[in-house]
């Protein structure tokens, strides 16, 4: 594995941040002014926008930071996401000849704000953790037996890219239709079930053509970067609409990011092999790469007014059935073409034991098992008021590859009508 990479910004050393020399995570940030491009280095940001005008970053003839997303550099290619990643270490790595030009470019992170810090293109949410697929068959229909085709191919449905905010956005319980199982109509109002979901994101930097399918590997390549990523989910108003064609309102009401892309090549000495396949994949889903990454992921919740936040699960992103790459490969093999920009839900990662699910549906088993918060309060699903927060990091020897929290605070149902 490998160790520390040293830089002369002096909180870039410390075993405790996320934001190490190794991981140069890219996010868009203001202080005071128009949002822009940076790259988190310790506790500081690296300005792109004004790191390009000085000419320390040259990798188009046209410039690249200029706009308040990472598209354009996405739109540029494997290519030139390496140089600059090569760049930035040059600038940044301990001895550095450039320090002196560099370092009045950088900004705290305490005085600025995040944004999304890409311009999302399409969302597309997967099922693709095998433990939270048995729990949610144990749930809802008395077995944990997965659908026929669960072990053959990576389940998905197409979300609301719109509905896809940065961490810290607050999210409105929304409203809908929900039918209690004993009633004869259904009835609308606020959700009364509402629940995480805690997700990876993939993010593809590079596009595919209308027509033509990719192979997992060439998917892999695709892949620019990750983001944490919570699914948030009304689970009455998805439990009364998603037959027969999946899930809608009970999932479009919002989807939280954390604010820092953490490139593909920073996650690289910690990808992780898939699991075992119960049943032979096809061909087609077949690559030469590990596919997971061993990254530990945390849910927190800290109702309002509460002294802290309480862990109330924890699990590792190889949980996973199946890898980015194999969802990206299937979501194009019929001719989608896949747009840069385009965000891939892991779907919910959940363990075998009860302390390492990923969603409060499995933690409550559907609000049958309240469980109890470290401040005392019980919960089975989400209250207005509760903030949770989805944390993770690849651990290193002596440093750690983090996204940032994951955060979103729940508001109360907007009247209706208004």
């Amino acid at each position: 594995m490998s160790k520390l990479k040293k830089s002369w910004v002096d909180s870039a050393n410390s075993a405790e941040t996320p934001f190490p020399l190794n991981n140069l995570p890219y996010g868009v940030f203001s202080v005071d002014d128009e949002p822009r491009c940076g790259v988190a280095i310790g506790d500081m940001i690296l300005d792109m926008q004004a790191a390009e005008e000085a000419g320390l970053i040259e990798i188009s003839d046209e410039p690249v930071f200029d706009v308040p997303f990472w598209n354009e550099l996405m739109e540029l290619g494997p290519d030139a996401w390496a140089a600059l990643r090569t760049r930035l270490e040059q600038l940044l790595r301990e001895g550095s000849s450039e320090r002196a030009t560099v370092e009045p470019l950088l900004v705290k992170q305490a005085d600025a704000d995040l944004h999304m810090p890409f311009l999302v293109s399409e969302y597309t949410d997967f099922y693709a953790g095998r433990q939270h697929a048995a729990n949610m068959g144990a749930i809802l229909r008395g077995s944990p037996d997965l659908p026929a085709n669960w072990l053959h191919i990576p389940i998905g449905y197409n979300g609301r890219a719109s509905s896809v905010v940065i961490s810290g956005t607050p999210i409105h319980r929304p409203n809908g239709q929900r039918k209690a199982p004993d009633a004869e109509m259904p009835g609308f109002g606020p959700s009364m079930r509402l629940d995480i979901e805690l997700e990876m994101g993939a993010i593809v930097g590079k596009a595919s053509d209308f027509g033509q399918p990719i192979t997992v590997d060439e998917a892999d390549d695709m892949i620019f970067g990750y983001v944490l990523l919570n699914d948030w989910s009304a689970r009455d108003i998805q439990g009364w609409e998603y037959q027969p064609l999946g899930p809608f309102q009970g999932k479009a009401f919002g989807t939280s990011i954390s604010p820092w892309i953490v490139t593909a090549a920073a996650l690289e000495d910690f990808r992780a092999p898939t699991p075992e396949r119960e049943k032979e994949l096809l061909p087609y889903l077949e690559g030469s790469k590990d596919g997971l990454y061993d990254i530990d992921l945390q849910v927190l919740m800290q109702p309002e007014g509460a002294a802290k936040a309480s862990v109330i699960g924890e699990t590792n992103y190889t949980r996973m059935y199946y890898s980015a790459a194999e969802q990206l490969c299937h979501h194009a093999i019929g001719g989608c073409g896949m747009n840069v920009g385009d965000l891939l839900g892991s779907g919910t990662i959940s363990g075998p034991t009860k302390s390492e699910y990923g969603s409060l549906m499995e933690m409550s088993w559907a609000g049958r098992e309240p469980f109890t918060l470290d401040t005392g309060e019980s919960r089975t699903f989400i209250e207005d008021g509760d903030t949770l927060t989805l944390r993770g990091a690849a651990k290193g020897d002596g440093f750690q590859i983090g996204f940032g929290d994951c955060v979103g605070k729940i508001l109360p149902a907007v009247t209706w009508p208004t």
